[in-house]
This record gives C-alpha cells, structure tokens and sequence, in this order.
C-alpha cells in the first residue's frame, strides 16, 4: 500500500486552444477535469497500474464533492478530511506544442483544528504502509513545518516518507530526515539558492540534500530526464518523447513509477520506472495518468556515466 497526502488538493481543469493569446477571447478545441493535486495524481497513476493507494485529502465545499466522486471510481480509497473551505479548482491551457499555462488558486484557509486533523488522517492512514507520499505545496493556515512532523510520526511508525514539494516546506522537511525528496530542476536550484545549468549542477545540488538530511533525491528535469542521487551515488536517465501533449502531472507520475518499482528493486530500476511513466504522461491529455499500455520501456536510456559538464536543454521558466 502507498499512502498519499495532498494537503491542498484541486479541481484540474484542462483547455487545449491552438494557440494563447493574451487578451484574445480564443475557442477552445478540446477539455477535461479531473481530480488534481500532487498527491492525487500520484495515487491516480498507481491505481491505473492496480498498485494498492490511498489518498488523504481535505475536502470542502462543491469542488471538494466533486473532487471525492471524480476519484470514487479510479480504484482509489479516500480518506477524506471534512474542512470548511472549498476545495481549489486550478486551469491549465495547453496548446499544440505541449506547451503549458497554469493558474492555480491558492486553496483554502485551513484552521488549527483542522490541519491537526489532516496530520492525523495521514499517520494513521499510512499505518503498515510501504511509503506515504507527502505531496505539494501547503494550503494557507498550515504550519511551514507540516511536513516535518509527519516525517518524524512517519519514521516513529517504520514508513517510509517522500516529500514532493518547494520552498520553505521542503527546507523544513529535510531537517526532519525524509526517505526521499522529489524537487525538479525550479525547486532544487531554489532549494540551494543557485541556477542550475548542467547535470553537474544537478547532481552537486542533490548531494547538497542529502548531506542536509534527505535520505536520496530524486530531480525531475523535464525533457532532459531526471537524475537520482543517494548515499551510494548518481545515477541519471532520460526519455525522450517526440510529441509531448501536455506537461501537466508528468512529475508526478514520475514519482508514482518510482515509488512503485522501488520495493527490493536496484536504483536504476526504479529510475528506469520512473522516467517511463513520466514521459508516458506527457503523451495524454489534460492531467490523464497513464496506464501499463501507455509506457514505452524501450524509450528509456540510462547512462553509465554523468557527464558533468552536460548542458540542460530544457530552459528553466
């Protein structure tokens, strides 16, 4: 079983429109929504794959029904946390390309009382399960060290904790001794305080993380692969897609391929699962997540050796 928390969940809305052009009212060719948020998307992509998942989540208002009967019939169980605030509902534009425009809105303001509550759905949740997956950024009214505490009851329950976030809540996390963190490129040039422009960069940034308390990194870099340090080194992948459709989940599904090839499975094994889903995602609309026949295996290339001075092609937004 892998436990999912999303402490600021979403209603994913989807327009694919031939081209974005501000201040033009534009016809949209296609849409979609789906039930959104990091940590959703991770047990969305699991389930397609029937991994066992759970997903906690704060649920309020319209969206936050909405958002608990989108994710009814995925194979998922939901341990839904009542809040007063409604859930967000967030809209991605996708044009041609792939490329991808987000407006999030900020979620609700979650009381005292209820953040409490959401930590302890989580750790009891995650209760003999393999990892919980703590994931996104946190809703107003939540303390900057969330996910610190759940690392610590977490690690006091003998679960493993990933932590997929940015700012000071992941700097607030790796003190606390995370399994494993999971920032792309933004987040960990953030984290580090520099730009990163070659996988040298990438890799000197990751060992920063781990020497600050992350047990392993694993850095999403977009469509320049991703790399995974740990205590016993780098290891660095990627796999290309020709058409990328829409960007929107890939990182997460790319956590989810992870996390389920890890159990007694070799680093680059995991890895190879994880840049095979993430790319997989690229190639579906919306936030879809992708399912066994929607993975290319054979796509994906490890490398025997980092090239430090590499250049990332993919430019930072």
């Amino acid at each position: 079983m892998i436990v999912t928390l999303t402490p600021n969940p979403s209603l994913d809305r989807t327009v694919e429109v031939p081209a974005l052009v501000r201040g033009a009212v534009l016809r949209a060719r296609g849409g979609r929504v789906d039930p959104g948020g990091k940590g959703v998307n991770v047990s969305r992509a699991l389930a397609a794959h029937g991994r066992a998942t759970r997903a906690v989540v704060p649920v309020g208002g319209a969206e936050g029904a909405q958002l608990a009967a989108l994710l009814a019939p995925l194979g998922i169980e939901v341990h839904a946390v009542p809040v007063t605030g409604a859930v967000r509902a967030n809209v991605a534009v996708v044009e041609p390309d792939g490329t991808t425009t987000k407006l999030n809105e900020l979620g609700p303001c979650l009381s005292g009382d209820e953040v409490e509550a959401l930590l302890a759905a989580a750790v009891a949740s995650a209760d003999g399960a393999s990892w919980l997956a703590a994931c996104g950024s946190l809703p107003p009214g939540a303390p900057v060290d969330l996910y610190a505490r759940l690392a610590e009851a977490a690690h006091s329950a003998a679960t493993r904790l990933v932590v997929d976030s940015s700012g000071p809540a992941l700097l607030a996390a790796l003190e606390a001794g995370p399994d494993l963190v999971k920032p792309n490129r933004e987040e960990l040039a953030e984290a580090v305080g520099r730009p990163l422009g070659t996988l040298g960069d990438v890799v000197e940034a990751a060992a920063e993380l781990v020497a600050r308390g992350a047990g392993a990194v694993l850095a999403s870099l977009g469509a320049d692969g991703a790399v995974l340090v740990g205590p016993d080194g780098a290891t660095y992948g990627e796999s290309r897609v020709d058409r990328p459709v829409s960007t929107v989940g890939a990182g997460d599904a790319m956590l989810a391929g992870f996390l389920a090839a890890e159990a007694g499975a070799p680093a680059a094994t995991a890895l190879a699962s994880a840049l095979a889903w993430g790319a997989a995602a690229t190639c579906l609309p919306g936030s879809r997540m992708p399912a066994p026949h929607d993975l290319r295996p054979d796509a994906v290339r490890l490398h025997e050796r980092i090239d430090p001075a590499r250049p990332l092609e993919e430019q930072p937004r």
